[in-house]
């Protein structure tokens, strides 16, 4: 077991083992006999059914978390079959300029206790946050589990790489994150960018970017990179990736941006739910005011919601309804899309990038001024205009009428 493993199973979450002497050789209960399609190896771990979690526990578990990100009832009955017969995909996570923020929701999904989930369907064999070593022990992990899944290990990157004075700006172990990012990922079977630092640079990112930073695909060029922006992440959209990496051996579906659709298809306007509110020209104007106070819709005081693709409005965080920014009053900052996050000043208002009824009707209060001295004016002038216009052209058909001819004009 790697030395994450250690930390995160016996501290975090206690999960119990077969012990066989001492911690390194803890065999498991199904005698080392299946091979894990996946590695190559021998599976280390138990299945999470001879677990405490239990069969009936477990099933559930795995059956809410795949409908949760949108799986098949087929793909979750892959995800049981594969989970039960111990599969686990090695995971490395890097860490780079960031505020370990997009960690840290992960380890706060509760229900239907994911965490659980994914301690018992990978095996975590580098984290530099979560592991118990450090120096070359824990840099000796990350090789080793390199080797032993050429091919095969899923890569996670968290924060933003910088390329400026040839990536001076972030080293690990002696090394930039530019060349990390590249020797890790040479032989990764799926790479996952988490978080708006990882994806495109985020907050590192931002104005004047004094150390060049970018995201992950925009380094690695000629690869696949499925990016889960946001600030944080929601860790439902990376537990929906991994699962079906795990299940099907896929990715799924990818927008242009290399979001997964399940997640980002929809901006936050169409499913947010102060939408009625919009629809019915109810604003909040500032913040305290009683609109702001009833609940009312933000866009005025700068919600990026009609502009940013993502499912805040669907998955909340920290397991507690309402947790997010627009269910706590505050406008979305549009934190999962390039062009606004940290770029648009919080509170600018901005366009509706889709347009949809009732967005194109007239509000319900619209303003109904009356005309103005100018405007009526004008108005007269052009109506004059046109009368006179009507009778010299009627006085002229008059004249070319049959027996008009000889008659004068009195």
């Amino acid at each position: 077991m790697s030395a994450v493993a250690n930390i995160v199973v016996f501290e975090f979450w206690n999960f119990p083992l077969r012990k066989s002497g001492n911690f390194k050789s803890r065999e498991p209960l199904n005698g080392g006999k299946l091979m894990n399609p996946i590695s190559g190896t021998p599976t280390q771990f138990p299945s999470p059914l001879e677990t405490k979690i239990g069969r009936r526990k477990f099933l559930k578990i795995i059956t809410a978390a795949a409908a949760s990100i949108g799986l098949s009832a087929s793909a979750a009955v892959k995800l049981v079959e594969a989970a039960t017969l111990g599969l686990k995909p090695s995971v490395i996570w890097l860490h780079f300029q960031e505020c370990t923020g997009c960690t840290e929701s992960l380890l706060r999904t509760s229900h239907p206790e994911l965490a659980e989930l994914i301690l018992d369907l990978i095996s975590l064999d580098y984290h530099e946050t979560l592991a118990a070593a450090a120096g070359y022990q824990v840099e000796k992990s990350l090789h080793d589990a390199m080797a032993a899944n050429k091919g095969k290990y899923v890569l996670i990157v968290e924060g933003s790489i910088p390329e400026k004075d040839d990536g001076i700006y972030c080293k690990i172990a002696g090394k930039t994150a530019v060349d990390i990012l590249n020797e890790v990922a040479a032989d990764a079977g799926a790479i996952i960018a988490l978080g708006s630092c990882a994806s495109f640079g985020g907050i590192p990112a931002s104005g004047p970017n004094p150390t060049g930073a970018t995201g992950a695909p925009m380094i690695l060029k000629d690869k696949t990179v499925v990016t889960i922006p946001g600030c944080p992440a929601n860790p439902y959209n990376l537990l929906g990736v991994v699962l079906q990496y795990v299940t099907l051996g896929t990715l799924p579906a990818l927008d242009d941006k290399g979001r997964p659709l399940f997640a980002y298809a929809r901006v936050i306007h169409e499913d947010c739910p102060r939408r009625p509110h919009f629809d019915a020209g109810r604003f909040a104007e500032q913040f305290g005011d009683e609109h702001h106070r009833l609940g009312h819709c933000l866009y005025k005081l700068g919600c990026k919601g009609p502009a940013t693709h993502a499912n805040c409005s669907i998955k909340h965080f920290c397991e507690v309804d309402g947790a997010w920014p627009i269910g706590i009053g505050h406008p979305c900052v549009g934190c999962t899309e390039k062009e606004l996050a940290f770029q648009v000043p919080i509170h600018t208002t901005i366009d509706i990038e889709r347009p949809t009824p009732p967005d194109t009707y007239p509000p319900i209060f619209a303003d109904h001024g009356g005309p103005s001295p100018v405007a009526t004016a004008v108005g007269g002038a052009v109506v004059g205009l046109a009368l006179g216009a009507a009778w010299k052209q009627s006085k002229k058909l008059d004249a070319e009428a049959p027996g008009s001819a000889g008659k004068k004009e009195e």
